[in-house]
């Protein structure tokens, strides 16, 4: 293979893991683009907090609609199918309220680094994942632990 074959794989490579994470990021959209089902959900789960923004993307092929949500202090961010099923849900958690054995393992995951924010990961009504957002001097990275404070197979 010659560089400039090389070169053009790469480019292509790159321009894929680009629009993969703009796509995993979603667009802003507006509370009047929901479709009913999505509003009717999210006017019964934000009762009592304060909405931040809207989002849609696709994720494996399915459209899903987020709200970030602010409850008591605490965010919430919240994944809606079209037809108004929560399928997701991210919410912050104080690190001193979670279980002896989660809280060990994301303090070995995070190493010598700082947690500095910790959310509990739902989907599908299950409870898959922890993650925390780990300061090491000015980089900042994310880890994971299962519900049992191990190391994920894979991230969530």
């Amino acid at each position: 293979m010659n560089v400039r074959t090389k070169l053009m794989i790469a480019a292509l490579v790159i321009g894929l893991a680009a629009l993969s994470t703009v796509q995993a990021q979603g667009k802003k959209i507006k509370r009047e683009e929901l479709p009913p089902a999505v509003e009717k959900t999210v006017a019964a789960e934000s009762k009592g907090a304060t909405i931040g923004a809207f989002s849609t993307e696709v994720e494996d092929g399915k459209r899903l609609y987020g709200v970030e949500l602010m409850v008591n202090g605490h965010g919430r961010t919240i994944g809606i199918d079209e037809q108004g099923n929560i399928v997701e849900e991210e919410k912050d958690v104080a690190l001193d309220s979670l279980p002896a054995e989660v809280k060990l393992g994301l303090k070995k995951a995070a190493g010598r680094g700082r947690i500095s924010k910790v959310v509990s990961l739902t989907k599908q009504g299950r409870l898959v994942a922890y993650e925390a957002v780990i300061k090491t001097g000015a980089k900042r990275h994310e880890i994971q632990v299962g519900p049992n404070g191990k190391k994920l197979a894979h991230p969530e």
